[in-house]
């Protein structure tokens, strides 16, 4: 997996993006697929799914295949990542790779015009964006003419939250970007 260290992910979008996710940066498990989010044990795909956006569970830990490309972008799903190279842990990225990051969200946010941003971290964000005190949720500014969210990483390593609760938080950045969702699997329903 070291081969992959700083490798570069292509960013997952078309023009049909109406809800761009964001991760912090490529995992080298990402790198080696090429498929965002496809480390064995990451929650982000079972939450898409139990959230309604997607009508099935992704498995992107072998790459992504055409056919789970398209259950994406045909939902209306982009992912691009705050920064574009891999690392082993993303504590590696230090504050001015993020600020550079977010600029650079910035203009990609501009030339993709998706109606919702969703970065997944926190404390990324807070210091990508200068935010320190922001929560998760919906930001009082947007991005580039984008309504800004932040939604919890789907890590693993960020144990309080569970594939439901960021089913959740996806679910609500998918409603606010107008996307068809269908009926919840969480809770219950």
């Amino acid at each position: 997996m070291l081969a992959h260290e700083n490798a570069v992910v292509d960013d997952l979008v078309d023009d049909r993006c109406r809800l761009l996710f964001v991760g912090i940066n490529p995992s080298l498990w990402t790198a080696a697929t090429g498929a965002h989010f496809a480390r064995p044990g990451n929650r982000f795909y079972p939450a898409l799914f139990r959230g309604g956006l997607v009508d099935r569970v992704i498995d992107a830990s072998s790459g992504m295949s055409p056919t789970d490309r398209e259950v994406l972008l045909g939902a209306g799903i982009g992912i691009t990542n705050i920064v574009a190279r891999a690392t082993a842990r993303a504590d590696e990225l230090d504050d001015d790779e993020l600020r550079a990051g977010a600029r650079r969200l910035e203009e990609t946010v501009r030339a993709v015009g998706p109606r919702v941003v969703a970065v997944a971290g926190i404390t990324a964000y807070r210091t990508g964006f200068g935010r320190r005190k922001a929560a998760t949720g919906e930001q009082p500014e947007d991005l580039a003419g984008a309504r800004l969210w932040v939604v919890p990483n789907p890590s693993g390593l960020n144990a309080h939250e569970t594939v439901d609760t960021l089913a959740r938080h996806y679910r609500e950045a998918g409603v606010a970007a107008g996307l068809h969702v269908h009926p919840r699997r969480y809770g219950g329903a």
